[in-house]
């Protein structure tokens, strides 16, 4: 019998690259974690959603003013520009020089010109308009400012005296609040039906999958309509807007349930569910310890792209008169005072909230798109 000759020696090829192999021990939410900072879009998006988050959370810190106080002598006042330069010379310390109001006697319309012989230094940490800080802290202190009753509007007034900047700072909690609170109470309950949907089919599926049907069969503008006319206006602010939540909660949980079934359909026969059944494991076991846990990183990617959806929709119902109720504010309800073109051609700066509905909406979807390449096995990224 022939035998190789001692010079030939067994080619072993690698199996795997040396990217592959520097990877093969992480984890799955490492790997998550990899992927999704070589997503620049994702990363953009996560930033300005914590930088969002960060300034609506100390929204009365932030505020040059309190929400409530008015000026009437600054009512529809268009923004300030800031100055570095003055007559003499330049300046360190930006300012704002004071106001000026005229009123047109043939048209009723007010306009404002700048007084070059007051001016107002911007400082940090100033004394202002008093406000509570959730309850728990009194206080004046506001990061940047011009003084307690000294002008100073960034981005001008409404039609009530009101610093606009201030409105929406403060109003953006309410917002971004509820999108969070709808999407978690939306995600339990259309993740628990949507996993028990699919795990045990027949007719338990049936009926969970008749009743999202019957949602999806009414558009969902007018449904949340009528749900949030039932709302008592008696109610108080908070009261409102827990029943906003609960009303965007029960819209919105079908559309979740859904894609949690379809992903459970995907892995209910996979051999970690089979071995659990093997071992004795309960039914309510499996789904909440082996199923749940599985679509983890699904169900974050769900929720991210979901929040955009409450947001959308609480600023509809606000806009319309049906949301959110003064003296609560939101991003919605200020919008709501550009309804009309006459508002949109003289007081044009009325519009800012939506622009920053627009950025919050872009920044969750660039947020989402980025988390779920990066949940995706099959990803290049």
């Amino acid at each position: 019998m022939s035998s190789l000759p001692e010079t030939v020696q067994p080619v072993v090829e690698p199996l795997r690259d040396e990217k592959t192999a520097s990877t093969a021990t992480y984890s799955q939410r490492k790997l998550i974690w990899r992927r999704f900072k070589k997503h620049k879009a994702g990363v953009i998006g996560g930033y300005i959603v914590i930088l969002m988050y960060v300034c609506v959370f100390l929204g009365e810190i932030l505020s040059p003013h309190n929400i409530n106080h008015r000026y009437f002598k600054f009512v529809h006042l268009p923004a300030q520009r800031i100055h570095f330069f003055s007559e003499e010379g330049f300046h360190f310390q930006p300012f704002v020089y004071g106001i000026q109001g005229h009123s047109d006697r043939s048209t009723g319309i007010k306009t404002y010109t700048e007084d070059a012989s007051k001016r107002y230094p911007i400082s940090l940490f100033v004394r202002g308009d008093s406000y509570s800080f959730y309850g728990l802290l009194e206080s004046d202190l506001h990061l940047f400012g011009t003084g307690k009753d000294n002008p100073m509007f960034l981005l001008g007034t409404d039609r009530f005296g009101r610093d606009l900047l201030s409105r929406i700072v403060v109003g953006g909690r309410v917002t971004l609040t509820i999108g969070l609170f709808a999407v978690f109470i939306s995600l339990t309950l259309g993740s628990t039906l949507g996993v028990i949907s699919g795990y045990y089919g027949g007719n338990v599926d049936n009926v969970i999958q008749r009743i999202i049907e019957l949602i999806f069969a009414f558009p969902s503008i007018p449904i949340l309509m009528a749900l949030s006319a039932i709302l008592p206006p008696e109610w108080p602010s908070h009261f409102v807007f827990m029943g906003i939540v609960t009303v965007l909660s029960l819209i919105g949980w079908g559309r979740l349930a859904r894609e949690i079934r379809g992903k459970t359909l995907a892995i209910r026969d996979a051999d970690f569910v089979l071995a659990a059944r093997v071992a004795g494991a309960r039914d309510r076991r499996i789904i909440f310890r082996h199923l749940l846990p599985t679509m983890l990183s699904h169900i974050i990617v769900i929720a991210t792209l979901a929040i955009p959806i409450f947001i959308l929709s609480e600023s509809t119902l606000s806009f319309l008169g049906l949301g959110i109720k003064p003296p609560m504010t939101s991003w919605g309800l200020l919008l709501s005072e550009a309804m009309n073109i006459h508002s949109l051609s003289l007081y044009p700066w009325l519009l800012i909230p939506g622009g920053c509905i627009l950025v919050a909406v872009l920044a969750f979807n660039f947020l989402g798109d980025g988390l779920r390449d990066a949940a995706d096995p099959y990803s290049s990224r």
